[in-house]
């Protein structure tokens, strides 16, 4: 039978990369407190409690997906930015792309009743068209409760992003994250997963935040999901995790539309914010970042006015 690998939070980051190269996922256990729990399921059970059911059965029957998290609760906003993730994502993300951003925030429960969702690979969102090589995702599903076998604890393939397309999973080769409620599972686009069944008279929810290349679609859209009149007064890190910077040389950039005479028509996401960006992508220059700072800024209106 395949098992993961659980970790302890101080574990160091390259046993951790280790084990995603070699599984494709790894449990982090109890990285969030009770209180922390409590607080995000504060902020979202209004958001939860009116969320719909899902309409087929990829999406779930019986289960409730709510989305734009970054806006409606500070306490996931912690997670999108929790610094250990953060370290794994530079490691697997950044082989491919100068920047990687949000890609997805969804609180999913799943309700007593909901039969186990098919077993997938999430990169299959771009379609056909990324080559094996490049791995565009890492997500993250955070336990607000336990995790168990009987209420649909999310199934995973170790190993199974090194296989070829086609090949199908035998039983024993599918495992459950089972976790305690305040751990976090990671896992990559490649790996094969799915939800499992809530055979359980109790609801389990977890908070799903996935990670892109900066070049790639988001799944959420996260310039409507949380405006940059919400994002305005988030920490610049968070900003940019959203996708409130430049992705790479030219790629990003807007047109204020009522921009001063003289002023460049063209600038970065994070003047929107009302802000500048603090440097460059990593291994670019300002020009390559699609910006240069100069004194026709001062000829923009502020974002605040736009």
């Amino acid at each position: 039978m395949s098992v993961l690998e659980t970790f302890a939070p101080d574990t160091p980051p390259d046993r951790l990369v280790g084990a995603l190269d070699r599984d494709g996922a790894v449990i982090i256990a109890d990285v969030m407190s009770r209180e922390w729990r409590a607080r995000i399921a504060a902020e979202l059970g209004p958001y939860l409690d009116s969320s719909a059911r899902g309409l087929d059965e990829f999406t779930g029957t019986s289960t409730t997906r709510t989305g734009a998290l970054a806006a409606r609760s500070a306490g996931c906003r912690d997670l999108i930015t929790h610094p250990i993730v953060q370290r794994l994502c530079d490691a697997v993300l950044l082989r491919n792309a100068e920047r990687y951003i949000v890609n997805l925030t969804q609180a999913i429960r799943l309700l007593p009743g909901q039969p186990a969702q098919a077993l997938h690979r999430d990169r299959g969102l771009w379609g056909p068209y990324l080559p094996a090589s490049i791995e565009p995702q890492l997500g993250t599903l955070w336990a607000l409760t336990p995790f168990t076998k009987e209420n649909g604890a999310t199934r995973i393939v170790p190993g199974s992003q090194h296989w070829l397309e086609g090949r199908e999973p035998q039983e024993a080769e599918i495992t459950e994250a089972v976790m305690t409620a305040g751990s976090v599972l990671l896992y990559t686009g490649s790996v094969i997963h799915g939800g499992g069944a809530n055979r359980s008279d109790g609801e389990r929810i977890g908070i799903n935040v996935t990670y892109c290349l900066a070049w790639l679609r988001q799944e959420e859209n996260q310039y409507l999901s949380c405006p940059p009149q919400i994002a305005r007064s988030f920490e610049p890190r968070l900003q940019e995790l959203l996708g409130y910077t430049m992705g790479g040389y030219a790629l990003g950039y807007y047109s204020p539309l009522d921009a001063r005479a003289g002023a460049p028509d063209t600038v970065p996401p994070e003047f929107a914010l009302g802000r500048l960006p603090p440097a460059a992508p990593r291994g670019t220059s300002g020009v390559a970042a699609g910006f240069v700072p100069d004194q026709r800024m001062n000829n923009l209106e502020p974002a605040d006015a736009q």
